[in-house]
């Protein structure tokens, strides 16, 4: 009797190639990562086949994903040509000794600009964001409060660059520079150029008269992580590399006054002020009555707003990142709304208006004789 003929073992399948591969456009680059790669694999348990863009920013970093043994890390790709990784591992270590989550820096490679990290998890706080329910995000943002008032408790003065006159100044000449000129095409020359600098001096002058702390600088919910692992109440702190010394209105003006979200007053007002609290609390240099700690918020806000309007232009004509400047009306009408509101703003406004064909805003303004 004859047996049938053996069924032949199938093949082993390979994995699925990633939903995101990741793509190079300099075959030096790719050479040396893939050499770097290689190097770093064995020893921290990595799989690189499992490669896949996690996320890029507005800057020349991107941010790669691989699987390891018992979770996954995250690789930051950043030119150093292009972006120096100096500070981020600095500002890295000081969040994480004032308690912030933050992810680890595990390996760095400073010549190529590779560096292996903690991975905090998938999912932003703004994707979590209730935005037609405000009061129902009250819990969440106080848990960016405490991660705020962490890391501002934890200041020491010569640790990182001032938050100086002329790195205010910088910041607000990206308005004129790149917003009103190169997008809406707009002279700054003359009663123009008069307008803008005298605003400018004394929006520069309100917000250095604010006592300085460590400044984030991009303390928003895009950079702001929900925790994967269940039992860990921190938010995990993302881009953070830009951190100064400076104000200490500026993260939470950041905070409530977001470049991709807004609010209704009402709930700026509530955890602005439990923020207020928790900071007189933990003893932090805010004003002793909130009204004036409000009205300095409102114009470190202004400055950013100012600033962010430029930045986002520049990444547009520049760098060919259209995304960002569909959010300028949002900025815009920040802007707007606080130069309402104050008799000192009024030429700023009133050029704004003309600038941007609107309507001038009425209502309440604080500091109105």
């Amino acid at each position: 009797m004859s047996l049938p003929p053996a069924t032949p073992m199938p093949a082993a399948s390979s994995p699925p190639p990633p939903a995101n591969p990741v793509q190079w456009a300099d075959a030096q680059r790719e050479a040396a990562f893939s050499t770097w790669l290689g190097g770093v694999a064995a020893t921290h348990a990595l799989s690189p086949a499992s490669l896949r863009i996690a996320s890029a920013d507005a800057s020349f970093r991107r941010y790669l994903r691989i699987d390891a043994a018992g979770g996954s890390r995250i690789i930051m790709d950043a030119p150093p040509d292009k972006e120096d990784c100096r500070p981020f591992v600095k500002v890295a270590a000081l969040m994480a000794a004032a308690g912030l989550n933050v992810p680890r820096v595990l390996v760095w490679d400073e010549a190529w600009g590779f560096m292996l990290l903690g991975d905090l998890g998938s999912r932003t706080m703004i994707e979590v964001v209730n935005a037609d329910d405000p009061p129902a995000n009250q819990g969440l943002y106080m848990r960016a409060v405490d991660s705020l008032v962490a890391w501002q408790a934890a200041s020491r003065p010569g640790l990182l660059p001032p938050y100086d006159q002329a790195l205010l100044s910088r910041e607000l000449a990206l308005f004129p520079d790149w917003y009103l000129e190169q997008h809406r095409g707009v002279k700054v020359e003359g009663a123009v150029r008069e307008t803008l600098d005298g605003m400018f001096k004394l929006i520069v002058e309100r917000n250095l008269a604010s006592p300085a702390v460590y400044v984030h600088r991009d303390f928003m919910p895009r950079n702001l992580m929900m925790p994967a692992d269940p039992g860990e109440q921190r938010l995990g702190v993302l881009d953070f590399q830009d951190a100064v010394h400076g104000p200490i209105t500026y993260d939470i003006a950041c905070l409530m006054r977001d470049a991709f979200l807004s609010w209704d007053e009402e709930f700026v007002l509530d955890v602005t002020v439990r923020y207020w609290q928790r900071a007189q609390k933990a003893g932090l240099p805010v004003d002793s009555d909130f009204g004036d700690f409000y009205r300095a918020v409102e114009w470190m806000g202004l400055q950013r707003h100012l600033k962010v309007a430029g930045i986002f232009a520049r990444l547009t004509l520049r760098d060919g990142k259209p995304k960002y400047l569909a959010d300028a009306p949002r900025f815009m009408a920040y802007i707007r709304h606080t130069a309402a509101r104050y008799r000192e703003l009024g030429p700023l406004l009133h050029l704004l208006d003309k600038i941007e064909g609107t309507e001038p805003v009425s209502g309440y303004a604080f500091g109105r004789a």
